[in-house]
């Protein structure tokens, strides 16, 4: 109850600005009867078909960033659980939108809030053998109302940062219970698992598997993905492409001064650049264009393989969930939201494809990530514009250094694969003693 109250709180507080958001830039406008009230028996047939003796396995994947990761995951849960039926939720328009490109409509829907009312539909209609949350998605009501249902609840990709974990210890009357309830925990690193424990979930079931990030990660640019926006960018071989990945407010002009500047002194260079946020694609196109450049937007799907890639042509990709492919198309990569108190973005993927990376003093999100890629000088720190701009014209002046760092990248990408195939272990675990437990009570 006290938890549907501080949700009723925030959900009045928030209205206001759900409902410009939604007006002025399209978002939260769908999915609202599903997670409001919850899924219905008819929607949760949909989903699992007629044949409800199968376990069902949900697996929940908040956005873009957690759909992505799950697709390994599902294709080695189908291949090993070929009975099991897996349904995914996510909680944003973005994430469902992927979940459903990446898995089919059939088997993605959306989340519900953490209102116990929603909770209780959700799972009644599902009648989930195990619930498993990517990364960090503790919601009181969600894991109580499991628990209570004998419903184990499996965290993999577990990350908890410092500065998290100490906000969760500053309510642990609230939050201790939630954590202490987790069946299992599957973390990322030794830091996130030491947190885990502290803020409750008993040592006993946690366990380091490994970032799924590195096995998501790209094997090679040879692939028809990359070489289809190649092909549509219309780049030539002699071209030197910087990506700037994952961009936030104030990280685009930076990148922009730098580009005019930098395509003055070297013809070969060009830039793609893609903004983080929707609702930021039109106002990203305006600076492209106040700063006298011309922005080619890929949401207009006009092709420029038959037209010439000049250096005053910025590619905008303003589409969701191609990121990852645009990484292979460039050589020189940096990771946006590093810059400002965003924490930053996956630097893997362009380290997967061996490109040059760079990315600002802001990793938390991904320290460990960083520090790795730094200690085997796979990337590049750089603090403020002006060695952003100096760590490209290196690359662009030593292309055999710039090789090289990205060679680092792509073996420290290799040499922490293994992370699917230790989660997938973990899940089975759970998947075979529900079975276990069924057959002994028919």
């Amino acid at each position: 109850m006290l938890a549907n109250a501080i949700y009723l709180i925030a959900l009045s507080v928030l209205s206001p600005w759900i409902l410009y958001r939604r007006v002025r830039h399209g978002r939260y406008r769908r999915g609202w009867r599903q997670k409001l009230w919850g899924l219905t028996p008819t929607e949760a047939s949909r989903l699992l078909g007629d044949d409800r003796n199968e376990p069902c396995i949900w697996l929940h994947a908040v956005s873009v960033g957690e759909v992505n990761l799950l697709g390994g995951v599902v294709k080695r849960l189908q291949v090993q659980h070929p009975h099991a039926r897996i349904v995914i939720s996510s909680s944003t328009d973005t994430g469902y939108d992927l979940a459903t490109e990446r898995f089919g409509t059939d088997r993605v829907f959306f989340c519900p809030l953490d209102f116990s009312w929603a909770v209780r539909r959700t799972l009644a209609s599902l009648r989930p053998s195990l619930l498993v949350l990517a990364e960090l998605e503790l919601w009181p009501n969600l894991i109580r109302i499991a628990q209570q249902q004998n419903i184990d609840v499996v965290v993999i990709n577990g990350r908890l940062s410092d500065r998290s974990a100490a906000g969760y210890q500053r309510f642990r009357w609230l939050t201790r219970s939630i954590f202490q309830s987790l069946s299992n925990v599957q973390c990322q690193d030794e830091r996130s698992a030491e947190n885990f424990a502290k803020c409750g979930t008993p040592p006993s079931r946690i366990a380091i598997s490994g970032s799924l990030k590195f096995d998501d990660a790209p094997h090679s640019r040879d692939c028809i993905e990359v070489q289809s926006r190649l092909r549509w960018a219309g780049a030539d071989p002699w071209h030197a492409i910087w990506v700037f990945g994952s961009t936030q407010e104030g990280e685009e002009a930076m990148a922009l001064d730098i580009y005019r500047r930098l395509s003055g002194q070297h013809s070969e260079l060009r830039f793609v650049l893609v903004p983080r946020h929707r609702e930021r694609f039109d106002r990203v196109a305006q600076l492209i264009e106040s700063h006298g450049l011309v922005a080619h937007r890929r949401s207009d799907d006009v092709s420029m393989e038959h037209l010439k890639w000049t250096a005053d042509r910025v590619l905008l990709i303003d589409t969701i969930g191609e990121l990852r492919s645009w990484w292979g198309v460039g050589q020189i990569a940096t990771v946006g939201g590093t810059f400002g108190d965003r924490g930053g973005q996956n630097m893997l993927e362009p380290a997967g494809y061996g490109s040059a990376i760079a990315f600002g003093p802001d990793t938390r999100n991904f320290a460990d990530i960083a520090e790795r890629l730094l200690d085997a000088e796979g990337a590049v720190r750089v603090n403020d514009a002006a060695q952003l701009e100096s760590f490209v014209l290196r690359c662009l002046n030593d292309v055999p250094a710039a090789d090289a760092l990205g060679r680092a990248a792509q073996q420290v990408v290799q040499q922490h694969r293994g992370a699917t195939e230790r989660t997938i272990e973990a899940i089975g675990r759970f998947i075979d003693s529900g079975a276990e437990s069924k057959h002994r009570a028919a």
